[in-house]
């Protein structure tokens, strides 16, 4: 049968797929908008079983707060040129606000959560997938809770940073610099006493290495490693780390010109690129 340049227009609205996939479709199915749009998505699902071994390096990263709860969502494809497609960054969006909405506790949660259509969250990345022809996986999933929270996109949507402060009300910038602070200096943990004990035991090890490689007498490597995870600590924990706006602070430092009382409670970081 003849299909019509409006039938193919509307169902490549609806979803999102090329005009000739819309077009062979709408063929396959005689017209029916629902058998074309059922044929289109079994296209996705092949197409992500053929391209299950691919990596997916590539990707758009978007963060958002409200009312305390802060998400990142990592959505990743193959290809720059399609993690710069609106319509995929429109998805990635589309889940960001899902997870806002629903808060899942964990990123298989998530998946299984539906969009406006009653469609999962899979299947929309699935429908995608057969519209691009390449691999797509929600690469990751975070999320905090706070008196306040804070996010940072850096700009071009490959990295982003969500924090949260033990107080409501943080003023903006203040909120803003330290979510920047994490975005530049990646810290490992908020303090020391966070810090997992086996890099603790890797950095000692490290420390103790190079001074005995340096002649260090065997008696001091104790005090001389301590003195090198103390550095460690003042390079890697968010609360010791130098403010990058004013070396002559620490970011504990910057926020009790505040309030004494204000620290920072969590953060996470997501980054498509490497640090």
């Amino acid at each position: 049968m003849a299909v019509s340049m409006a039938d193919i227009t509307k169902l490549r609205k609806m979803t999102g797929a090329g005009m000739m996939d819309c077009k062979n479709a709408l063929t396959e199915a005689e017209g029916d908008f629902d058998k074309a749009m059922k044929i289109i998505r079994e296209k996705g699902k092949a197409v992500a079983a053929k391209r299950s071994d691919r990596e997916a390096a590539e990707g758009c990263v978007l963060a958002k707060v409200a009312d305390g709860f802060g998400a990142i969502i990592a959505l990743k494809c193959e290809t720059d040129f399609v993690a710069k497609n609106k319509d995929f960054v429109a998805l990635t969006q589309d889940i960001l606000n899902a997870a806002l909405a629903n808060k899942p506790a964990s990123k298989e949660e998530l998946l299984a959560t539906a969009l406006a259509d009653g469609r999962t969250i899979q299947e929309h990345i699935t429908d995608r997938i057969g519209v691009t022809g390449e691999k797509m996986e929600l690469g990751a999933y975070e999320f905090i809770n706070g008196a306040s929270t804070i996010s940072y996109i850096h700009p071009g949507n490959k990295l982003a940073t969500i924090v949260a402060f033990n107080q409501a009300d943080v003023e903006h910038q203040m909120a803003r610099d330290v979510a920047m602070q994490v975005a530049a200096m990646n810290p490992i943990s908020v303090r020391p006493d966070e810090v997992p004990q086996h890099i603790i035991d890797q950095e000692l090890e490290i420390a103790k290495d190079k001074a005995r490689q340096a002649g260090k007498p065997e008696n001091l490597l104790d005090r001389i490693a301590q003195g090198s995870l103390q550095k460690y600590y003042k390079e890697n924990t968010l609360l010791q780390q130098e403010f990058i706006k004013d070396a002559k602070m620490s970011i504990e430092q910057y926020l009790h010109t505040a309030n004494k009382e204000l620290t920072v409670v969590s953060f996470k970081r997501i980054t498509l690129n490497v640090d």
